[in-house]
């Protein structure tokens, strides 16, 4: 029998994205094209919480950043409000999802539960969960101030590289594991009237619901708490943590997975209709994925911004002391690797301004003429301190002696203090992108089928012409905004696509590539005869990892 995998026809799929700065909203038609969508910005519609971009920053320079839990509160009360006002007909929406910034963190109170199953329609729920929560400031991502609890939890699993094989990372200071540490170590009292923690995902989840939502599986992954083979809470993380975490963190569940059917309380004031099922939220960077189209191992995505990442698909990561690796949110048998860059368009910038007279054109035009493989020139260019590698801030500029790019024996190299202009701008591209191959590749990521890209700089055509000879791959460009919040409508729809077959079928399944056709544009193909450059660019990334390895011996940071 032929299984049947349309989606039900006038129905509509809503996809939440409560980034740092704002919530985002999308939705769906049958078709999955995009029939409206609406922004609440926090700090100028909700001015009273007094955010600076979305966040309170401690002015005493301890790294601690956090959000007023509330304001996600209000945040979908009035984006809500907008929909209604714009004519949306909630009654029409099958399936709800969601994306939460990764990291942050909501404690909920003992008694909450109680809260969350008793919301009166008549009321906002802005009046309804002032008194929810163990803590009203809620620790993001941005925060760094868990330095020694990271140390303490990596020291109790056995160290930084064993922690990273169990749960995908070592520990970082923004990661919900030790955020909960500092929490039970500094503040005793509210880890103990805590009933529940939640993800700002999960937390969502949970409103719209009416009762406390799972916490997802990819997720759950940017916690180090999650054993991310068996796809469970690690005893040996938790108990490295704090005391009786697991049951504050409650059972895990798949990404594609129903957390439960939309509370009385929408249905009666939006009348969302009954039955509506809210499938599990999830982290940013996963419903990116989805929403970037990626699907299968061999899919790779580029956001090129203020920081860049490259994120993909693959059956057998490698976790190591860099990048991170998450169950994958479309499908469950692979997993997603990402890998963050700090230097990325401000650095690109700095460049431009040094080298290209301040102007994009002359940037493009050294680039254009400037041979692939740059004679041999290598460069590092840190204006912040570098996650990957671990470098501080610093410029190393290196030329490859008699460089032919067919051999790297007897190939040595030797330090200059700069490169002429046209070099230094190929020199910027060439080292980020052979960066990013080199530490894919060492994640055990296959080389990309199709390479996506986005971000600021995916609008440059220079830039993606060089990605393309690089990574030997066409590279797309992606045609509609807020991956997020569109990833977590389309998960939406796929989620509703699971519960219908009653099994996880692929989300490929759904769209039939239509989603493709509208979603991404093929900007450039491989150069045709590109086999003998791919070949010499292979070359020139194992000798500058080698130059990069010994620069972290020498400057790193652990």
């Amino acid at each position: 029998m032929v299984m049947d995998y349309s989606l039900p026809e006038d129905s509509l799929f809503l996809g939440f994205d409560s980034s740092t700065q704002s919530l985002k909203a999308t939705v769906l038609d049958t078709n999955l094209n995009i029939i409206a969508s609406e922004t609440v910005h926090f700090d100028s519609e909700l001015p009273h919480y007094k955010t600076k971009d979305g966040v309170y920053r401690d002015p005493s320079g301890t790294g601690r950043i956090v959000s007023p839990t509330l304001m996600w509160v209000e945040a979908l009360d009035l984006i809500l409000e907008k929909f209604v006002n714009a004519g949306l007909d909630f009654g029409k929406i099958v399936a709800v999802s969601g994306s939460g910034q990764q990291h942050g963190s909501v404690y909920w109170k003992k008694g909450s539960s109680a809260t969350l199953a008793s919301l009166n329609p008549e009321k906002p729920l802005l009046t309804q969960f002032g008194d929810a929560f163990a803590t009203k400031e809620s620790p993001i991502w941005m925060d760094s101030s868990t330095t020694v609890e990271c140390r303490e939890i990596e020291k109790v699993v056995g160290g930084a590289l064993q922690l990273s094989q169990l749960t995908g990372s070592r520990a970082y200071e923004r990661f919900t594991g030790p955020q909960i540490r500092k929490i039970y170590k500094t503040l005793p009292d509210v880890y103990h009237d805590t009933e529940r923690i939640s993800l700002v995902s999960s937390f969502m989840a949970s409103i719209l619901i009416g009762s406390y939502a799972s916490i997802d599986e990819t997720d759950g992954s940017g916690m180090n708490l999650v054993d991310i083979r068996q796809r469970v809470w690690s005893k040996i993380a938790l108990e490295a943590t704090a005391p009786g975490l697991e049951e504050k963190l409650g059972k895990l569940a798949p990404a594609h997975a129903v957390a439960g059917l939309i509370a009385p309380y929408f249905v009666e004031r939006f009348h969302f209709r009954n039955g509506c099922l809210v499938i599990q939220w999830s982290g940013d960077n996963p419903n990116s994925l989805a929403g970037l189209t990626l699907n299968k191992p061999g899919d790779l995505a580029i956001s090129l911004g203020t920081s860049d990442t490259i994120f993909g698909i693959t059956n057998e990561p490698h976790p190591g002391l860099e990048g991170h690796v998450f169950p994958n949110p479309v499908d469950p048998k692979c997993y997603m690797v990402m890998l963050c860059y700090k230097n990325g368009s401000l650095t690109r910038e700095d460049v431009r301004n040094r080298c290209a007279e301040q102007s994009w054109d002359v940037f493009n035009k050294f680039l254009e003429i400037t041979p692939p493989l740059n004679g041999g020139k290598l460069g590092f260019y840190y204006k912040e301190h570098e996650i990957l590698p671990p470098l501080p801030v610093g410029f190393h500029r290196y030329v490859l002696e008699n460089f032919t790019g067919d051999s790297l024996y007897g190939l040595k190299e030797h330090e200059v203090d700069g490169f002429d202009a046209p070099s230094e701008v190929r020199a910027i591209i060439e080292g980020q992108l052979l960066s990013m191959r080199a530490h894919t590749e060492r994640f055990g990521m296959p080389s990309p089928n199709r390479l996506i890209a986005t971000g600021g700089a995916s609008a440059n055509q220079s830039i993606l012409k060089a990605i393309a000879s690089i990574f030997a791959s066409d590279v797309y460009t992606v045609q509609r905004p807020d991956s997020a919040s569109l990833g977590a409508a389309l998960r939406a729809a796929h989620g509703w696509l699971c519960n219908k077959a009653g099994k996880f079928v692929p989300i490929s399944c759904m769209y039939d590539n239509k989603l493709e056709k509208t979603s991404l544009a093929c900007h450039l193909s491989m150069p045709a005869g590109d086999a003998q450059l791919l070949s010499k660019y292979t070359l020139l990334m194992k000798k500058r990892m080698e130059i990069e390895d010994q620069l972290v011996q020498k400057l790193g940071r652990s």
